[in-house]
């Protein structure tokens, strides 16, 4: 059973500028108390984006402008600290399918590549570019393109960088391990029952 094959996203963009922006910032710790991750997107970059009576901080979350954008623009090292599962699931949950930036930390990665929600790398220089020209144009729309590679907006383009086996697993919709394995569950039953008995203990 494959899942979803996430071969493009589409969508408005909105720049979160800042390099080693880290799992603490994109969802302060009293969150990971959540027992489920229902409403963690209401989570993200909180204490960034609020003061402690709820009011609005300027952050480009909250800019009207962006309202309802899919795909978010990073610095280098996005996603660092502790390898917390929350951070992803919050962008996730808020309504993002891609992010593009100069870099991700590992886990951060992982994660959010087991959530169908490409990462891809790209130079400083043309995030700066897709920035302002999503600055000037917050309507502009973004095309992640997963399997070609490469991010289109107006009339531009430019290369990213995914690796291959994440690639290969979003756009054959084989991007959730758990699904996998459930997939394979008389695969796994035969290769029990050729295992050893001590190997079982």
């Amino acid at each position: 059973m494959a899942l979803e094959k996430i071969r493009q996203v589409t969508g408005r963009a909105v720049h979160v500028p800042g390099n080693d922006i880290d799992t603490d910032r994109i969802t302060p710790a009293r969150y990971l108390k959540v027992v489920t991750f229902d409403g963690l997107g209401e989570a993200l970059f909180y204490d960034e984006r609020y003061g402690p009576d709820g009011s609005h901080k300027p952050h480009p979350l909250n800019d009207p402008r962006f309202k309802g954008a899919s795909i978010m623009l990073v610095g280098a090292n996005f996603g660092c600290g502790s390898s917390r599962e929350h951070s992803p699931q919050a962008i996730y949950r808020a309504g993002f399918r891609a992010l593009i930036g100069e870099s991700f930390a590992e886990i951060f990665f992982g994660n959010a590549t087991a959530l169908s929600m490409p990462c891809v790398s790209a130079d400083k220089a043309d995030i700066e570019r897709l920035a302002a020209a999503v600055e000037q144009n917050p309507a502009l729309e973004v095309t992640v393109d997963v399997e070609r590679l490469e991010v289109r907006y107006a009339d531009h383009s430019f290369p990213v960088k995914l690796p291959e086996s994440a690639q290969k697993a979003l756009v054959s919709g084989r991007w959730d391990p758990i699904a996998d394995l459930l997939e394979a569950g008389s695969l796994l039953e035969e290769f029990d029952r050729k295992l050893p008995k001590a190997l079982k203990s």
